[in-house]
């Protein structure tokens, strides 16, 4: 392990890393402009979160995208169109406290990676965690 990853993150680090998830990476943009224009360098515990919090911003958008459009194409085909109508359904109806079953999954996510940002410790996602700890390097 590196020495910086076994240092302590600052408070104001992980209150940034924090910021970052909630504001879809918006937070972390600013400290990396402001770390920029100071011409500092942020250590590695905070462009790990900034870089995952931007990810799986896009990530979601895109995915958002990719499933209206199929759902639109499907939208003209008989018979499929009424079972893609009745999956988006039962992804969105309100289930629990008037909360869909996405809605529930992207809060859930949110929180667990605010809370191990806030903790100081690194949050871990399949796939999205491996590939921003390879960019790191």
């Amino acid at each position: 392990m590196y020495r910086e990853e076994q240092a302590k993150p600052y408070v104001i680090e992980r209150i940034v890393a924090a910021l970052t998830y909630p504001t879809t990476g918006i937070i972390g943009v600013i400290w990396l402009i402001l770390g920029w224009i100071t011409k500092s360098q942020p250590r590695k515990f905070t462009l790990y979160h900034i870089y995952q919090s931007i990810f799986l911003s896009l990530a979601y958008v895109v995915l958002d995208y990719l499933i209206r459009i199929i759902a639109n194409m499907f939208a003209y085909v008989p018979f499929v169109n009424r079972l893609i109508a009745q999956i988006l359904f039962w992804f969105n109806m309100p289930l629990l406290f008037d909360y869909s079953i996405v809605q529930i999954f992207v809060y859930s996510l949110l929180i667990y990676l605010t809370l191990t940002a806030i903790l100081g410790r690194y949050s871990y996602i399949p796939f999205v965690s491996d590939n921003i700890k390879q960019l790191l390097r």
